[in-house]
Formats: structure tokens, C-alpha cells, sequence
């Protein structure tokens, strides 16, 4: 699909429903830029394609947006758009603000993507690499029961993986001081 045949296709959809006065039902074309990039980035690191579509439009929305405004232009379920700014304040990529004379709550993204970077970094992926390293003494455990040749061959793998969680687990310092300039 065409990125015009897009902004069609999702101003038909967003025209279906009752807008608030406030909220703009059609994306700019910078906006599904945004999007788009960063559904593909987030996506990389395994978050959900709604989180990708939140905080892009976030990121180019020159004012903040509330959460009814962002499942309208978006298109989202409120769990999807509850689910996707509780995950981006957990990371610090995604603040609420005060807008006066709205009681609902507001969210601006931070444009700082270093501080949403070391934050994942730190919460989700170094974690993730405990637990693999973890799995992998067990799998050096359970691989004590296999015939010798089976043996062996669990063993290279095993050590292959290992070797690249090695890898992973030197970078991470690394990165992190590139992040926090």
C-alpha cells in the first residue's frame, strides 16, 4: 500500500468516528513517517507495534496529546494505549503534563532517545542476559546425560552461545557510557 493510499485509508477509518473538536483525525505524512520508523525500531528490540505508533506520534506532535487523542488519530484499543504509555513512562521516553483546563492527563514524549535507550538497556535487556546465562548452565547441566557424541555436539553449541552472550555482556558497558554523553 502507497503511503498516500495510507492517509487515505486511515482518514476514511478516523471519518467513521465521532472526532473531538480538538483532535485532528488525519496524519500528516510526517507523522506516518514517524510512525512508521518507529514501529519498525521498537519492533526490533520485540515491543509491540502499538508502542512504535505512540510514541511516533508523540515524538513529531508539537503539543501533548491525551490518551483518547491518541486512540482516535491511531486507531487503538484503550488497553493498547494504556498498556503502550504505562511501558513508555517506565522507560522514561513518554511524560504526562499538566495542559490547563483539561483534566486529563497529557503526554509529551522525551526527545532525549538516550535516556528511553539506557533505561531499556539497563531494565529489560541486561536482564535478559542473566536469565540466558542462567539457561545455558542448565543446558550444560542436562547435556552431562547425552551420549558421548550428542555430547560433543551440545557442548560446541553451547559454547557458541556462550562466546556471544560474552560478546553482548562486554558491549553493554560500552554502549551505556555512548548513551549517557
Amino acid at each position: 500500500m502507497k503511503r498516500s493510499e495510507r492517509i487515505v485509508s486511515m482518514s476514511a477509518q478516523t471519518a467513521a468516528q465521532p472526532a473531538r473538536p480538538e483532535a485532528v483525525a488525519r496524519l500528516s505524512e510526517l507523522e506516518i513517517e514517524a510512525i512508521e520508523l518507529f514501529i519498525n525500531f521498537l519492533k526490533l528490540i520485540g515491543l509491540p507495534k502499538s508502542v512504535g505508533e505512540i510514541y511516533g506520534l508523540l515524538f513529531v506532535s508539537p503539543q501533548p496529546l491525551a490518551m483518547d487523542d491518541l486512540m482516535q488519530r491511531l486507531q487503538i484499543s484503550l488497553g493498547a494505549a494504556s498498556q503502550g504509555l504505562r511501558l513508555l513512562r517506565s522507560f522514561g521516553a513518554v511524560k504526562v503534563v499538566y495542559v490547563p483546563g483539561d483534566r486529563r492527563d497529557h503526554y509529551l514524549a522525551d526527545l532525549d532517545l538516550s535516556n528511553f535507550a539506557t533505561v531499556f538497556i539497563k531494565e529489560e535487556l541486561h536482564p535478559r542476559m542473566e536469565r540466558a546465562l542462567d539457561r545455558i548452565a542448565r543446558m550444560e547441566a542436562l547435556s552431562s546425560d547425552l551420549n558421548a557424541a550428542d555430547r560433543k555436539s551440545a557442548h560446541v553449541r553451547i559454547e557458541r552461545l556462550k562466546h556471544w552472550l560474552e560478546k553482548g555482556q562486554t558491549m553493554l558497558p560500552w554502549i551505556l557510557k555512548f548513551l549517557v554523553r
